[in-house]
């Protein structure tokens, strides 16, 4: 039976799609300018992405009281250019984050190749990534070399974008997760995208993008759904693909929203 439970994994705290770790707030993946990039592809939607990544963060930081925020990775979508609206949200992103904390952490996602040109325009820095203390930040998308340097017990990665398709009735959705297991002789927690285009790849039917997970067995992590500020453990992906096997109906087994 998924059940909501308390919020923290591994000391870091669930704030709906982000992570309060220490004195950081975590968000990962927000691709600002997809919409224009898939208008470019022929897909035509309305730039509807940002005022709801601003509805979303004014919410989260009305409950934090970090002083700090990470980006961590994907900060933009194109790859090879800075389309215009990416100019447009990237900088007046960075501007509604400055006049809310000391110190804003960007780090290079894949997504990232001229995200430094932006941070020069801003005064901030790319990093490849980041260590809070007992947290060590990174995209996700590559495993760093020399990894028995690292001091860190704990990794927190993005990129996946990680969701779980649920059932209610007849009807299939997909809800936003974390995912959290081990790592080689380290934690690791996966965050979701701060991406409203798309809910992610779902972990019980889709194949691992991020190395990470390509790695290790993925039926051992754990899932977290997320939904309008409340987390709901689902138990380990193994589970969840055991109950999928059983025979209709799902309603005792998934949430129904």
């Amino acid at each position: 039976m998924i059940k909501m439970v308390d919020d923290i994994i591994f000391d870091a705290r669930i704030l709906d799609l982000a992570l309060e770790v220490e004195d950081h707030l975590i968000i990962s993946d927000l691709h600002l300018g997809y919409e224009e990039a898939l208008n470019y592809q022929g897909v035509m939607i309305p730039k509807f992405q940002y005022p709801k990544i601003i509805k979303r963060m004014e919410e989260i930081h009305s409950r934090s009281d970090c002083a700090n925020i990470i980006i961590n990775g994907d900060l933009k979508h194109e790859f090879g250019k800075i389309n215009r609206q990416e100019w447009k949200e990237t900088l007046k992103f960075i501007d509604y984050l400055k006049e809310r904390f000391q110190k804003i952490i960007l780090i290079k996602g894949n997504h990232d190749p001229l995200t430094p040109i932006i941070a020069e325009k801003t005064g901030l820095e790319v990093y490849p990534y980041y260590s809070t203390g007992n947290f060590l930040v990174m995209h996700g998308d590559k495993i760093p070399g020399k990894w028995d340097e690292i001091t860190e017990q704990k990794i927190i990665i993005g990129h996946e974008h990680p969701s779980v398709g649920i059932r209610s009735g007849e009807r299939m959705e997909k809800v936003k997760c974390f995912l959290a297991g081990d790592f080689r002789d380290k934690k690791i927690i996966v965050m979701p995208s701060f991406n409203f285009i798309t809910e992610g790849s779902d972990v019980l039917h889709e194949k691992p993008l991020s190395p990470f997970l390509k790695e290790i067995n993925q039926n051992n992590l754990e899932v977290f759904g997320v939904e309008n500020f409340e987390s709901f453990y689902f138990g380990k992906i193994s589970h969840l693909l055991n109950v999928q096997k059983e025979p209709y109906p799902y309603d005792s087994h998934f949430i129904e929203f």
